[in-house]
């Protein structure tokens, strides 16, 4: 499997024998789907990733037949990430991070109840950081406030909440200062808890900063926050964009 013709040999050899057990519905060819998986990722996903994501297809379809839709999912999530990682179409990975959310969801009623939402989540989660970077805000915020809300209630996963609904505020912020304040106070007032957390005091900070126009205050409050919880890439890029919707400022640095 060395060679390029050979490995394209190989990748539709096996999608072509997944793709026959489908049709005969014999379900004993399953551990081919999942060669046709692994062969392609392990050895030919640097240079063939196209195939990869026609083999994975492949399989996807094998175990949906079956009824198997948390394997369905992962592997959504892996051509999600190939999109991601090689390809690099968002869009085309946000539409399998979606695909496997949907799956995840419509496993929610067996006994890894648990498992299931939390992977759901997982894949949700990074369609809305996605979305937001291409200033589909909206979407960002739907997913946000029903993953915060979602987690608030749960004992294991409600200190995760104040992240989400932090970051639903911001999307609503760079959209409209007022949206962003009504959020703010809805989500207080959904999880109280919300309001002696660290996000929720930094908006409130960036707001009063905004509101003024006063550029160095936004930017001492972020500095104050970074010192103790840095900022990723993300978080950095939306308090950017609302930075930079304060009047006079042009440097776009954060620091």
């Amino acid at each position: 499997f060395r060679g390029n013709t050979r490995v394209e040999e190989a990748c539709e050899m096996y999608t072509r024998a997944a793709n026959m057990f489908k049709i005969a519905k014999n379900w004993s060819g399953l551990g081919l789907g999942s060669l046709t998986c692994w062969l392609t990722l392990l050895f030919f996903l640097n240079t063939h990733a196209a195939e990869a994501i026609n083999c994975l297809n492949a399989a996807i379809d094998i175990y949906t037949d079956m009824g198997r839709f948390t394997i369905a999912a992962k592997h959504h999530i892996t051509i999600a990430e190939i999109y991601e990682a090689e390809l690099v179409d968002i869009e085309k990975a946000i539409a399998h991070y979606e695909q496997a959310a949907d799956y995840y969801k419509g496993e929610e009623s067996n006994r890894q109840v648990v498992f299931v939402k939390d992977s759901a989540n997982k894949c949700l989660l990074k369609v809305a950081a996605y979305a937001a970077q291409l200033e589909q805000y909206q979407k960002a915020i739907e997913i946000y406030e029903q993953v915060g809300t979602n987690t608030m209630d749960n004992p294991l996963l409600k200190y995760s909440a104040k992240e989400y609904f932090f970051k639903a505020a911001l999307c609503h912020f760079i959209v409209d200062e007022l949206n962003a304040k009504l959020a703010l106070e809805k989500y207080e007032e959904m999880f109280p808890a919300f309001t002696d957390s660290r996000e929720c005091k930094l908006l409130k900070k960036l707001l009063e900063a905004h509101e003024e126009q006063n550029c160095e205050a936004y930017t001492e409050a972020v500095k104050e926050f970074d010192s103790i919880s840095r900022l990723d890439q993300w978080l950095t890029t939306m308090l950017l964009r609302i930075k930079k919707s304060i009047q006079g400022e042009g440097d776009g640095d954060l620091k």
